[in-house]
């Protein structure tokens, strides 16, 4: 009977307090080596960039082609 008892602390104590910290130091364990980005991310970031710096250099090429942005009128002032 003493030892039956005494296994059941043993159970109790590892299910409450070893078991939540074994699950929480696993998965903070795989979430820091997981942390960085995988090498096709990387590739598609570094596309993404490049597709980016592109447009840029388009749209500076085309607002040059076009010329300076026409000056507005400015309204009269007392008219309707």
């Amino acid at each position: 009977m003493m030892a039956d008892i005494d296994l059941n602390a043993v159970a109790i104590i590892f299910v409450a307090f070893v078991l939540p910290m074994w699950i929480v130091f696993h998965y903070v364990s795989r979430w820091r080596a997981s942390r960085g980005l995988a090498a096709q991310d990387e590739k598609l970031l570094t596309d993404l960039w490049d597709a980016a710096r592109r447009m840029e250099e388009r749209l500076d090429n085309l607002e040059r082609a076009l010329g300076p942005e026409p000056q507005k009128p400015e309204p009269r002032r007392g008219a309707p």
